[in-house]
């Protein structure tokens, strides 16, 4: 489940976060939204954690070739796949009964990702481009947080949606610069792989496709540009930290820029209540 590593749902957490930021622009912070965002949260932590053991049953013969994975419980064989089947139905039943709280649209939109969940472990078989698809899925929550107060979205929040995508894409690829060494003897595909030669160059595109994207959606949200658009200099810092200092052959160093991410989704996330509700 990885619970020891909170870093996996906290990324996933941070852009349903978003998506509830711009839904306190409209109405306030209320006993409502408090207790919704609390379930988003829960939400993350058990439907990563069930991701990770279906990851973990669909690669089970690959992390068992890559140095960093083959220690993994399933890989190991210390926890059978049947034990593993069984965890992922207690943990998507939990989520379910999450779900079953918000309205019909939202409980419609949430089932909706289910099929691209379980098609996830498989792209990195098949394209060098399997972070973008993570990107589609992880940052489901943005729309779904949305809709747990709207009817429909619009423009703003598929923006933000968009822009979480590219944010995923560039993090983890950045992640993904653990195994590939590993993964090009396995025969696995990834961005990591694809631009392992102009990687700054790669993450300087997504990066700043991800940081304008937000930034635009936000303005059109407020209606205007103010002087608090230097708080945006925060979370721009982490962003170009994360190119300078990206390097292909330290993990320890690359893991540690991966990260940085959890800090940049708190800060988008803090700006957009103080210049929604405060400023």
């Amino acid at each position: 489940m990885r619970l020891d590593k909170p870093i996996g749902f906290m990324l996933l957490f941070w852009p349903c976060a978003w998506g509830f930021a711009v839904v306190s622009n409209r109405r306030p912070i209320d006993y409502d939204w408090l207790k919704y965002l609390i379930l988003f949260f829960l939400g993350s932590v058990l439907m990563r954690s069930a991701g990770c053991v279906y990851n973990d049953i669909i690669d089970k013969k690959i992390d068992h070739k890559v140095l960093r994975t083959k220690f993994r419980q399933i890989a190991s064989g210390k926890i059978s796949v049947l034990q593993g089947w069984i965890l992922i139905v207690f943990l998507c039943s939990l989520s379910l009964l999450i779900l079953l709280q918000f309205n019909l649209n939202a409980i419609i939109f949430g089932l909706s990702s289910g099929l691209l969940i379980t098609l996830y472990p498989f792209m990195k078989r098949i394209t060098y481009w399997p972070q973008l698809f993570l990107g589609v899925v992880f940052n489901w929550g943005v729309i779904l947080s949305y809709l747990v107060f709207n009817n429909q979205i619009n423009l703003e929040i598929i923006l933000i949606y968009i822009s979480a995508i590219f944010w995923t894409l560039g993090y983890d690829t950045i992640y993904g610069l653990q195994d590939i060494f590993d993964d090009l003897k396995v025969g696995v595909k990834s961005t990591s792989i694809k631009f392992r030669n102009n990687i700054k160059e790669f993450l300087t595109v997504v990066y700043l496709l991800s940081f304008s994207l937000i930034l635009i959606a936000n303005i059109l949200l407020t209606k205007e540009v103010d002087i608090y658009i230097i708080l945006y200099l925060l979370p721009l810092s982490l962003l170009v930290y994360q190119i300078q200092t990206i390097l292909i052959n330290k993990n320890d160093k690359n893991l540690s820029l991966f990260k940085l991410n959890n800090y940049y989704g708190l800060s988008i996330f803090l700006i957009q209540i103080f210049i929604f509700n405060y400023a």
